[in-house]
């Protein structure tokens, strides 16, 4: 079974080095030549792609565009490009850490009738430990916000590690079309409508990166809720899987 470990960048040259060593020698150790490490540049303009690429790392692939769209639309391009079996989708600054990885496999592997396994910073008590009040505040609020108006069944949805059977992932991104922060509630909400069984998974963060100064709460609320209604119309549009039925004769 091969794994596509999936992660979009933006702007991460501080960062991108040590990121794709940090998960390289990981995966190297758990998974063998099974992986590959699939960086999505979302129109940096830091030259961060170009800092991987001069690693040379033997299972490391970077694609990308030239114009920035937003993180939906990296991971969107990487999930489309993936080759693995399972393809699993996490953030440039290895926020839950790499051990997390290895059990989210275990998890395909115990259980085949899953489709896709969500971390939840809600399953842990210390899920949200290290964030600013703003931040918890934001995450949890959104939550409640996704439960009452779009009926979301999970604990959180803007968790950033997520992994999918292949044939799950492909399904899914191919009808995505959101290309901003609000792309993983659009993922899950087509998942459920095309019969895909999800579950969750307790993570923490481990790993912080420095976005506070990113979230902008009346702005970024306005546009999430613009985002849902949009994704809303669009998930009620798709046809749903005709359920198999039995010979009445």
């Amino acid at each position: 079974m091969k794994l596509s470990v999936c992660i979009p960048m933006y702007n991460e040259s501080a960062i991108a080095e040590g990121s794709a060593m940090t998960y390289s020698r990981a995966l190297d150790g758990e998974f063998g030549e099974d992986y590959e490490l699939l960086y999505c540049d979302d129109g940096s303009t830091d030259g961060c792609a170009d800092i991987i690429r001069a690693l040379a790392l033997p299972r490391v692939r970077v694609i990308g565009y030239k114009k920035n769209r937003g993180k939906g639309s990296a991971v969107r391009h990487a999930v489309m490009a993936a080759e693995g079996d399972i393809i699993l989708c996490t953030d440039c600054d290895n926020a839950y850490g790499t051990d997390k990885i290895a059990d989210v496999v275990g998890i395909f592997d115990r259980a085949p009738e899953v489709d896709a396994v969500i971390g939840s910073r809600s399953l842990e008590r210390d899920g949200y430990a290290g964030y600013t009040f703003l931040r918890r505040v934001m995450s949890k609020t959104y939550i409640v916000v996704l439960q009452v108006l779009a009926g979301f069944r999970h604990t959180d949805s803007q968790c950033g590690f997520k992994a999918w059977r292949r044939e799950a992932a492909k399904a899914v991104f191919s009808l995505c079309e959101t290309d901003g922060w609000a792309f993983d509630i659009e993922a899950l909400l087509i998942a459920e409508k095309l019969g895909f069984r999800v579950t969750e998974t307790p993570v923490r963060v481990i790993n912080h990166s420095d976005s506070t100064s990113k979230i902008k709460p009346m702005r970024d609320t306005a546009r999430m809720l613009r985002d849902l209604m949009r994704i809303k119309k669009h998930v009620k549009s798709i046809a749903a899987p005709e359920k198999a039925t039995g010979d009445k004769n």
